[in-house]
């Protein structure tokens, strides 16, 4: 390859006479055509949906549609961070409480939150800002205003993306005298079976916590694994060279033990009783109530 080069250079006519390329005027291109053929930067569209979606003169459709779009964009990790960067999180968390929002924009805005916190430390840590546990938890109720049972759901959806594997909201549960719970084991006896079962689900994912410490004790024989018999330093406690989502998980590995914190909640807010009764005296079924309660993936949950 090297004598290739080399030949090429020898071979190739000089031309004294030659003059520099000129820059290109990139003035005279349409910016409307490039966009159209390389498209536009997700972050001029996340802005542009939110414009929409808090835009009280658009018709319902446009601004849902608006927040579908929003939510699609950030499943993508990089652009849920960028919510933060562009001051789309309070705007965004405002259309759960604004006049002008109905009950199909809030649902959509629930789902684009709740999809941007999922498995994103980053994220949930720039929400949890608006202390957003007790507005959430609103929306629970089935006596709440505009309240469904999509709604009801679509929310479980979005308390899980910001408790999953995260203690320090976990902990924001036991304020106003633990309505967060309390809020929770009324869930269990929601009219909807879809919301009672998300609820036991969530519960079950707060009770096992990731990377719990291990005892080195174990009293029956401890299993020696090789990197136990390497005699080497443990390795330097630098930062993260480059931040990213989960540098907080990395950097603070006891939030995502939420473990103990749903243990003590369980017996101190009789959570565990009302699951009993739930699996006891489960809640009719049917728009009418008049169907058996029992559903088999209910039950599998709260007994596990």
């Amino acid at each position: 390859m090297e004598n290739l080069l080399r030949w090429g250079i020898a071979n190739t006519p000089a031309n004294p006479d030659q003059q520099p390329r000129q820059p290109v005027d990139t003035s005279k291109f349409d910016s409307g055509i490039i966009d159209a053929i390389l498209g536009r930067p997700d972050s001029e569209l996340m802005k542009e949906d939110m414009g929409v979606a808090m835009d009280a003169s658009k018709d319902e459709d446009e601004r849902v549609d608006a927040l579908d779009h929003l939510e699609m964009l950030v499943e993508q990790i990089d652009n849920a961070n960028n919510m933060q960067k562009l001051g789309l999180w309070t705007p965004l968390h405002s259309l759960l409480t604004v006049s002008h929002s109905t009950a199909r924009i809030k649902l959509q805005a629930l789902w684009a939150i709740g999809t941007a916190l999922q498995n994103n430390p980053a994220a949930q840590d720039a929400y949890m800002t608006l202390n957003p546990a007790s507005t959430l938890f609103t929306f629970l109720s089935p006596s709440s205003p505009d309240s469904t049972p999509k709604l009801r759901s679509k929310v479980i959806y979005t308390l899980s993306g910001l408790l999953k594997h995260n203690a320090f909201a976990v902990r924001t549960l036991d304020d106003e005298g633990g309505l967060g719970w309390i809020t929770f084991g009324d869930a269990l006896q929601d009219p909807d079976i879809t919301v009672r079962r998300k609820t036991v689900f969530l519960l079950n994912t707060l009770l096992i916590s990731k990377g719990a410490p291990v005892s080195g004790d174990g009293g029956g024989g401890a299993v020696h694994t090789s990197q136990q018999q390497l005699h080497t330093e443990p390795p330097p406690d630098r930062p993260i060279a480059f931040p990213n989502s989960h540098a907080a998980a990395v950097s603070q590995p006891e939030r995502a033990q939420t473990a103990p914190l749903a243990i003590a909640a369980l017996a101190k807010y009789d959570i565990i009783d009302k699951v009993v009764h739930g699996l006891a005296q489960p809640v009719p079924l049917g728009p009418d109530g008049d169907e058996d309660g029992y559903d088999m993936d209910f039950a599998e949950s709260c007994i596990r």
